[in-house]
């Protein structure tokens, strides 16, 4: 995609089940992703955690005609298996599968296999907090699509404000896609009610 996004997330909770929905669109007001997330909390205990889910997504693509431009939803279903231990109350790791189906002609299938180390609310003096998380993620869908990653993400804010900065960052390790995947970065800004 490469251009600026908005991207809106918020999760509704109800004993052990969420629904946990993600929107992105372009400045230019095009859609880019609906994700419709439905979780269910399958272990909850003080250090571990196992759940399950199940998502209903759409992904968006312009084609060009002779006459016009045309924004073409594929649609995706999936399924994820998600392990998070906790060593305290800000720091954990987290283990993620995600089977990904596409739905339509052209559309991609695969598997996403994801290790997560996560810090969060780490002090910097009195009033900045920093919250870093390091991935190794592997891929592999159909056409030639797979590879392993390595992905970085920081975000700084201050105490009792909602805003934060962030950045992030992701490196293919080795893959089959061609070209191969450049580094990539982006650094953004967060608003959490």
């Amino acid at each position: 995609m490469d251009k600026p996004a908005v991207i809106g997330t918020f999760s509704l909770i109800k004993g052990r089940f969420s629904y946990d929905p993600m929107l992105a669109y372009g400045l230019d007001l095009k859609p880019w992703i609906i994700d419709n997330w439905f979780h269910y909390l399958i272990v909850d205990r003080p250090v571990f955690e196992f759940k399950a889910g199940a998502v209903i997504s759409a992904f968006f693509s312009e084609y060009e005609t002779e006459d016009e431009t045309i924004l073409r939803a594929q649609k995706y279903l999936g399924l994820e298996f998600a392990g998070k231990y906790k060593f305290n109350s800000k720091t954990s790791l987290a283990l993620t599968y995600l089977l990904d189906r596409g739905q339509d002609p052209g559309t991609t299938q695969g598997h996403f296999f994801n290790l997560q180390a996560d810090r969060s609310d780490f002090e910097i003096g009195r009033k900045v907090l920093l919250s870093a998380s390091l991935q190794l993620f592997y891929i592999n869908y159909t056409g030639n699509a797979d590879g392993l990653f390595t992905a970085a993400y920081v975000s700084a804010s201050l105490r009792d404000i909602p805003f934060s900065i962030f950045g992030q960052a992701i490196q293919a390790l080795t893959s089959n896609i061609e070209p191969f995947p450049p580094f990539k970065w982006n650094v953004g800004l967060a608003y959490t009610l």
